[in-house]
């Protein structure tokens, strides 16, 4: 029996171990959507908006290594999921970006819904491609998965005009091979172990593939052996933290501070990173962070394997005679009958959390305060802001718990970015997904008030206040989640706090609490 564009397509996915769609669709997918009844494999998941559809993918992707796919409605349906898209190709996440498009024969007519789907597509694809025919369905579609596969991952965009899905396809696409990392460069290896033990001031920055289990142990045994001081990309996808594990020293977000970090390094040595530079520029600052004689070595550039090459320099090192040092671990405190501010609510949380669990974060203000007591949390994974664009925090939450079933997930959301994407609450009641939102209730958009100073723009006069305060109405979390199906409660005392987490620890299944902050 001939299959349509459409099955086609479906079944390419499949066979390339793609297996999971967000979606947001249109009348130009419905072909795409009815197939679901006839090719078995494939999970749809409704998202209400298309931002949604991208967050959860670049979060499936964070926490599987592989694709999922996302299905989105002409140029302005891909339009309304660039933000995120935006974050998913700072985190290197792969994904497969299915865009429906005007059939062939109406795409002349300027109809509303015309746009320039391949111009809006590039500005977060690394890989564009609409279909020329639904007899190139199958090749088109294997050689998208491929493009979100090569390493380091990449969003890749297909555009499929509606005409292509309904008419007679051609043969299922081929079953891709994934392209291993390529392999570092052994003078690159030599030279780096050469700078680390040279006794001048090092640092290595790792980022990417590094910041795994293996990568930090192998730097935590460089540290051990050379004294060099191992950081972390502050920006980079996934960093496996808490119980006790190796520790790097994440750059700050705030400029002063991570110059003083940084402060005396001679030499920094790059895995899958770049030298660090400001979120921002500000008046009469320099861009870049580190000291300005500061040289830097590139051991493994972002398509490469940086986990083998941190391992191979540590055994350059002669990381053997130097065990690596061990984290203390310790059990933080449950602050009892305290306010709740950013500091206890985050020792609840790092007391309260459970081993493995998986920690999106969407803090923005607070994140600092926070994010030191997790490193004393039980062992978790943790997802932070890739690209800043905000509304990123609770649609990661939502795909990683789509990618791992049988762990807890919590999102660290403030209350303002949670706004941006608040429609993921909805597709977590409806997929019954294991996910504990806490939003940090500070009323304000309070990143900004420190903005505002440090941009020069002088103080918050009234007018200006109104732009960042977002009260009067305040928001009622406990009934926007509610009214998209998710068990909410307030608490607005250290105390309450920790009975709310606590029983959502205890308990699977979504829910919100909203966190008022002194």
């Amino acid at each position: 029996m001939t299959m349509n564009g459409a099955e086609c397509l479906l079944k390419t996915l499949i066979a390339n171990g793609v297996r999971v769609c967000f979606m947001n669709p249109g009348t130009s997918e419905m072909q795409f959507v009815s197939a679901l009844d006839r090719v078995a494999g494939m999970r749809g998941v409704l998202c209400l908006f298309e931002g949604v559809c991208a967050g959860a993918a670049d979060g499936y992707s964070r926490m599987t290594g592989t694709p999922a796919a996302t299905l989105l409605h002409l140029g302005p349906g891909l339009a309304n999921g660039l933000a995120n898209f935006h974050n998913a190709r700072k985190a290197r996440s792969g994904v497969v970006n299915i865009v429906g498009d005007h059939a062939t024969h109406h795409s002349s007519y300027d109809a509303p819904l015309t746009a320039d789907v391949e111009a809006f597509a590039r500005t977060v694809s690394g890989w564009v491609q609409t279909v020329s025919s639904a007899a190139e369905m199958g090749v088109a579609t294997a050689a998208a998965v491929a493009a979100a596969r090569l390493p380091p991952g990449q969003v890749a965009t297909l555009i499929v005009p509606a005409d292509f899905s309904w008419n007679p396809a051609g043969a299922t696409g081929d079953v891709r091979q994934r392209q291993a990392r390529s392999v570092v460069d052994c003078d690159r290896l030599t030279e780096a172990a050469r700078i680390l033990r040279a006794g001048q001031q090092a640092g290595l920055l790792l980022s990417g593939s590094a910041l795994t289990d293996r990568g930090l142990a192998a730097a935590a045994r460089i540290e051990a052996s050379t004294g060099a001081r191992v950081f972390a990309n502050r920006y980079a996808a996934r960093l496996p933290s808490g119980g006790g594990r190796f520790a790097p020293k994440r750059v700050p977000y705030f400029p002063e501070q991570a110059e003083a970090m940084l402060a005396g390094l001679e030499h920094i040595v790059l895995v899958e990173t770049q030298p660090p530079v400001s979120f921002f520029g500000y008046p009469q600052r320099r861009s870049t962070m580190a000291p300005e004689e500061c040289r830097f070595h590139v051991l493994a550039n972002i398509e490469e394997d940086g986990e083998a090459a941190v391992e191979a320099l540590a055994e350059l090192c002669g990381t053997a005679a130097a065990p690596a040092r061990e984290e203390p671990r310790k059990h933080p405190a449950l602050p009892r009958g305290a306010e709740l501010t950013a500091d206890t609510l985050g020792a609840a949380v790092a007391a309260l959390l459970p081993d493995d669990a998986i920690v999106s974060d969407e803090m923005v203000s607070c994140g600092e305060v926070v994010s030191a007591h997790l490193r004393s949390a039980a062992r978790h994974d943790h997802l932070p802001v890739t690209g800043g664009s905000i509304g990123q925090g609770l649609p990661v939450a939502l795909g990683a718990a789509i990618a791992c079933p049988g762990r807890k997930v919590v999102a660290l959301e403030a209350d303002g970015s949670g706004m941006y994407t608040l429609q993921a609450l909805w597709t977590m009641a409806r997929e019954r997904l294991d996910v504990m939102t806490v939003i940090f209730a500070n009323r304000r958009y309070r990143i900004l008030d420190i903005e505002m100073e440090r941009t020069g723009a002088g103080a918050v006069g009234p007018r200006a206040n109104e732009m960042l305060d977002i009260g009067r109405p305040d928001l009622d979390w406990v009934k926007l989640a509610e009214a998209q199906g998710v068990e909410a409660r307030r608490a607005a005392t250290a105390d309450e706090f920790i009975a709310a987490f606590e029983d959502g620890m205890r308990q699977t299944g979504p829910r919100l609490i909203e966190a008022v902050l002194k």
